[in-house]
């Protein structure tokens, strides 16, 4: 590599940084480098790079601390994923080292996409299909499961005063008494508008991190509350995804899916809230509406990427596990 007077790689550890120059190694060879830089705004925890040289550009992602509910599919389900067209192609992954090198795709606003709202929610139903029907992700971990799990830790936190989670538990409860999933697919389990790239023709699926075999109706779940704002682009996205109208069955299903759902984001919100200090444990569930939550960051009263702005988010997503309402969903200018 070229001597560089700022150190890209200066946040990273020593194996961490010959992991990274191996995997540039390996892919550019003896081709000259003509940048590295970090990118930034990503909420994994992961380090990413832009790599620059012979007028290519790739991304470099090596992995952070391991957490003790770390999928480790990831990479393979990627891998696959890269090979059917859906992500974008890799050039270099190692598993053990956590790193991965693949293309990087210029991104332009997903609301310039063609035929506007509309033909994204229909974009994505069809790239939801084609991807549950790529060769099978390896098995991790039963959904219902993960969400009990993370919503477990959430009550242990001392985020709420003692008893104003139990309406919550007790729905959670219930569902996963009466849950019953379909055959599983492969999933990407974090439909979310910043893992969605449009490079102006098409759109693409990116950070793995969360894919394994699931619940067909997981992504479609997430993608309804995070692209179809109205009954409409609903109808539209579920139709491209499934080809016909879905029955009264399948439905009752989805609507149970879709508050598993919620409460799992509700539960990865909380949980970056509980990392900051508080003086005292919150004793309301009051929630504000998107609208007035979206005035909110325009007028800077809430900060983007916040431990705040995070706590109202969770509150929000929780309100609509609870009541059915549609939540707020997570867009790429917070959560990016």
């Amino acid at each position: 590599m070229q001597a560089m007077t700022n150190d890209p790689f200066a946040a990273l550890s020593e194996s961490q940084r010959h992991t990274a120059e191996r995997a540039i190694a390996v892919v550019l060879g003896a081709a000259a480098i003509s940048g590295v830089r970090p990118l930034t705004g990503g909420v994994s925890g992961a380090f990413v790079f832009l790599v620059e040289a012979s007028g290519r550009r790739f991304v470099l992602r090596i992995e952070g601390s391991a957490s003790p509910l770390r999928n480790p599919h990831q990479y393979l389900s990627m891998r696959i994923a890269a090979e059917e067209g859906i992500a974008p192609q890799l050039h270099y992954f190692d598993v053990n080292d956590r790193v991965v090198m693949m293309d990087f795709i210029e991104d332009r606003p997903l609301e310039t996409y063609p035929g506007g709202g509309s033909g994204l929610a229909r974009a994505i139903g069809a790239m939801l299909k084609e991807l549950q029907g790529v060769p099978l992700f390896p098995y991790f971990v039963h959904y219902p499961d993960i969400v009990k799990r993370l919503w477990a830790h959430v009550c242990k936190t001392g985020l709420f005063v003692e008893g104003l989670l139990d309406e919550a538990s007790g729905r959670l409860e219930q569902i996963c008494r009466t849950y019953g999933s379909e055959n599983c697919v492969s999933s990407h389990n974090d439909v979310l508008p910043r893992n969605i790239l449009f490079d102006g023709k098409r759109l693409w699926l990116i950070d793995w991190e969360s894919a394994y075999r699931n619940d067909p109706l997981v992504d479609v779940a997430t993608a309804l509350d995070n692209f179809a704002s109205s009954p409409e682009l609903e109808e539209a996205l579920l139709f491209a995804w499934l080809g016909d109208e879905p029955d009264a069955l399948l439905r009752d299903r989805l609507a149970q899916v879709r508050a598993l759902t919620r409460l799992y984001y509700a539960g990865v919100l909380f949980s970056a809230s509980a990392l900051a200090p508080r003086d005292k444990p919150d004793d309301s569930l009051s929630a504000p509406s998107s609208a007035q939550f979206e005035l909110a960051i325009r007028e800077r009263r809430l900060l983007a990427e916040t431990a705040e702005t995070s706590h109202v988010l969770g509150k929000m997503f929780l309100a609509s596990f609870l009541s059915g309402s549609v939540p707020p969903g997570l867009p790429p200018t917070y959560m990016r």
